[in-house]
């Protein structure tokens, strides 16, 4: 008798692990359709809550921020499947400005199609196809970038990157301004750079799922990244030809997917 329990008890075994191979495999086959997906940038420097006016937060160099602005573009978004397929997401459609001063901290890439998506590649920045399209070609991202502090001037081009603020040091015992606008530099000092970012869970799209993908944005990579950028010896931070494009790649390693939401049309 123990015997025939045993047998009985493995094939049951045995049909409740290919029902739940089963409904894994109807699961993925299942996702058809379009749907969209929602990007939420969490910014915060070293950790910390980022807030705009009111805290203060020390970076490497012993440097004692207080900070008034962080605004940066993100662009050419690609979604990247399980499989490695890529999708693009339409260019002219993919500039975004994510602003901690007027709370833009939300983009939505529309019509994506169904998937699990294990990763995202974007810009940080415009790249230079984008800007020799000309004013006309840049549509109604220009006007934002130019409400958003985000140009300089159609000829320099934009700020990919607009970080301000005070700070004081060992030396600088009073508050003194900084100013970090990096971008390129019309077409003579490129400076936009591409990133990818992995996904701890697949983000699944189908016609009745909506994913929210979180980012979290450290600031403090700016200053303290790959490259160490002083305030003190250098306090603003514009048109340069060495410290620009050594910001570049420090603001590339700001991000990282926090968590994915997977829910039905936005109900998470």
């Amino acid at each position: 008798m123990k015997t025939i329990k045993t047998f009985k008890y493995l094939v049951l075994g045995l049909a409740l692990s290919i029902t739940s191979c089963s409904s894994d495999d109807d699961t993925t086959e299942s996702l058809s359709g379009t749907n969209n997906l929602i990007i939420e940038f969490d910014n915060s420097v070293n950790g910390d809550d980022l807030l705009l006016n009111s805290s203060t937060y020390t970076n490497g160099n012993s440097e004692t921020l207080s900070i008034t602005r962080f605004n940066y573009i993100v662009s050419n978004f690609v979604l990247i499947d399980a499989a490695g397929n890529e999708f693009t997401y339409p260019k002219d459609e993919s500039y975004f400005i994510v602003s901690e001063e007027i709370n833009l901290n939300e983009i939505e890439l529309k019509n994506i199609p169904a998937g699990e998506y294990v990763a995202l590649r974007f810009g940080v920045g415009v790249d230079q196809e984008k800007y020799l399209q000309g004013a006309e070609g840049q549509g109604d991202f220009l006007q934002l970038a130019e409400t958003t502090n985000m140009m300089w001037s159609w000829q320099a081009g934009y700020k990919f990157l607009n970080f301000e603020g005070t700070f004081t040091s060992s030396t600088i015992t009073e508050a003194k301004d900084f100013k970090i606008h990096m971008g390129s530099h019309g077409s003579s000092l490129d400076n936009y750079r591409e990133l990818t970012v992995s996904l701890p869970t697949k983000a699944l799209v189908s016609s009745n799922l909506s994913p929210i993908v979180h980012l979290e944005v450290d600031a403090n990579q700016i200053l303290d990244g790959q490259n160490k950028i002083s305030l003190s010896e250098k306090s603003v931070v514009m048109v340069d030809e060495v410290k620009s494009p050594q910001i570049a790649v420090n603001a590339a390693t700001m991000f990282r997917v926090d968590h994915v939401h997977n829910g039905e049309n936005h109900d998470h």
